[in-house]
């Protein structure tokens, strides 16, 4: 898959994966994305994203994720 909106630069934002040498971080990408649910005023607060810098941002936070299953423990269940 091609990333070619994430940058990271060691003397930028402390080396952060940023959109397109932008001062705009992966992570505050996609904490936008939680806090503008509407893509629209999103892009009116920030013109300088693209929809393009969103969809990248959201796959490279996704793909740092491990993959793994999560046990949910029952009512009457207690933590070790």
């Amino acid at each position: 898959m091609k990333m070619d909106r994430i940058t990271i630069d060691q003397t930028r934002m402390n080396g952060q994966p940023c959109i397109r040498n932008l001062r705009i971080t992966v992570r505050r990408i996609v904490e936008l994305a939680a806090i503008y649910p509407d893509r629209a005023e999103l892009r009116r607060e920030y013109p300088e994203l693209e929809d393009e810098d969103i969809r990248q941002a959201l796959i490279f936070a996704a793909s740092a994720l491990d993959d793994c299953i999560v046990g949910f423990m029952g009512p009457n269940e207690t933590a070790a």
